[in-house]
């Protein structure tokens, strides 16, 4: 037989009956309180807001990842590592757009995020209050300018503007493989240019004035939270304004930074209309950013479309699941990562 032993009570507990006078129960009372009928909506409403969003996008997956099978289903892990594109004659892949997207994106993103930061610094750190909303107003309605404006000044004026930069480059960091121009030679004044037109780089700086209206404001929202009694605290250390940014602002601000610029990642890797304007799509893999020709899934996506046989567009399908799910896992990267800085939780300062 099994004896049990009993737990004493904690110090200073008093246990007995319950009817009993000065007695104290063991058992911890629960607490809860009404929210009431106006909390209970708004959770309500909520909830119905983030689970018709997250249904949404279960639908789309779901859509593309069914009309994408068929092509999947026969090309296989090969999808992924072939180049060329023709799916009627079974050989095709995303390898060479893939890569292409990858180059535009990180391109603009190269661009875009020194000066979203030189931006943002100035709307909030340097720029009389008057002018402040001015800045913010205009960097607010050059991120609402439809992507084809942005394509169309890209191909007509900006191309050609370019062209000696990008020819000059080639001419002194050609040793770097990026930089490269195969068959061509920079410093002959009487090459010809257009090997240098419809390049990765002018489609990444395109897309670069495109994205940093976005970089810019989450930034800007994110050195704006940084909190007083630091900045104080610094110039009462004799401190001057850029110490001050740098001791207080950027630490603070350096999740929002890196949330800021990939959400502008995720915006650059989807970019379609600009880019299919610009550039010359080539089904290899280029990876000389300053040559002519290259490629991105949504500029494949939108060439195709329109002549595409079902099996073709079962092939365009994968394509734009493999994109899906790629800038899927940007987005939700950035999110977690701003919705932390916008806190305040953490500053390094």
């Amino acid at each position: 037989m099994t004896r049990t032993k009993e737990r004493p009570p904690p110090a200073g507990t008093r246990t007995g009956a319950p009817d009993e006078p000065g007695a104290v129960s063991e058992v911890p009372r629960r607490l809860y309180a009404d929210p009431g009928l106006p909390d209970r909506v708004f959770r309500a409403v909520a909830r119905s807001g983030g689970g018709f969003v997250l249904a949404v996008m279960l639908l789309v997956g779901g859509f593309l990842l069914y009309r994408a099978w068929q092509a999947l289903e026969r090309a296989g892990w090969a999808f992924l590592t072939t180049q060329t594109w023709e799916p009627d004659a079974g050989r095709f892949g995303i390898a060479a757009v893939l890569i292409g997207t990858v180059l535009i994106a990180l391109t603009a993103i190269t661009v875009a995020v020194p000066l979203a930061i030189g931006g943002a610094l100035y709307i909030s750190e340097y720029a009389p209050p008057r002018l402040r909303r001015t800045l913010i107003s205009v960097v607010d309605l050059m991120a609402a300018v439809p992507s084809v404006v942005y394509g169309l000044w890209g191909l007509f004026f900006f191309e050609g503007a370019v062209l000696p930069t990008a020819r000059w480059i080639a001419a002194y960091f050609g040793w770097f493989p990026l930089f490269t121009v195969d068959g061509a030679d920079p410093r002959d004044p009487l090459a010809p240019e257009t090997v240098y037109t419809s390049s990765t780089l002018i489609a990444g700086i395109v897309v670069a004035l495109m994205v940093a209206p976005i970089i810019c404001s989450v930034m800007r929202e994110v050195f704006s939270q940084a909190p007083a009694g630091e900045r104080e605290g610094a110039y009462a250390l004799g401190a001057t304004r850029w110490g001050m940014i740098r001791s207080v602002v950027l630490p603070f601000g350096k999740g929002g930074m890196i949330g800021g610029t990939m959400l502008g990642l995720g915006r650059a890797l989807g970019e379609t209309i600009a880019v299919y304007l610009i550039i010359s799509p080539v089904f290899e893999i280029q990876w000389h950013v300053l040559q002519n020709g290259t490629s991105s899934v949504a500029a494949l996506i939108a060439l195709r479309y329109g002549e595409a046989s079902p099996f073709g567009m079962s092939a365009l399908m994968a394509a734009g699941l493999a994109l899906f799910l790629m800038t899927l896992v940007v987005n939700f990267a950035a999110s977690s990562i701003v919705a932390r800085s916008r806190s305040g939780a953490s500053s390094d300062a």
